[in-house]
């Protein structure tokens, strides 16, 4: 999992679906939710998560993209196994991690040090815990 310190900005929607817009130090997030606590509210620190395989990986990068979540960050760490590849990206403030499979990172031709897109929909990021 990685893990997201933020703080809420603002929560748009209606009774049954929000779009909430976090800023951490250097990035702006959002997130899709079908439930929100009354504790979550504009102000609030908290952490967001998100599975390794849930986070495409860009390289190179040019256009638009319906992803809410951009990431631009740069690897520091790969871990390539027969079929999946652990990569370990610094979005300055954290390390995420993400997994593709083997065969595309060698398309990709991945290495350390690569300047890359971590890109997160906003229906896979859920709220772990309050800060």
């Amino acid at each position: 999992m990685s893990k997201f310190l933020v703080k809420v900005q603002e929560i748009s929607g209606d009774e049954s679906l929000h779009i909430v817009t976090f800023k951490s130090k250097h990035h702006t997030l959002k997130m899709m939710s079908l439930d929100l606590t009354e504790n979550i509210k504009e102000g609030v620190e908290l952490y967001l998560e998100t599975k390794a395989t849930s986070i495409a990986i860009a390289k190179e990068f040019q256009g638009e993209l319906s992803y809410s979540n951009q990431l631009n960050g740069r690897i520091v760490t790969i871990e390539m196994g027969k079929v999946l590849t652990h990569l370990y990206i610094d979005i300055k403030e954290s390390i995420i991690e993400s997994i593709i499979t083997t065969d595309s990172a060698k398309r990709m031709e991945l290495t350390i040090n690569d300047k890359v897109t971590a890109l997160i929909k906003s229906s896979d990021l859920s709220i772990a815990e309050l800060a």
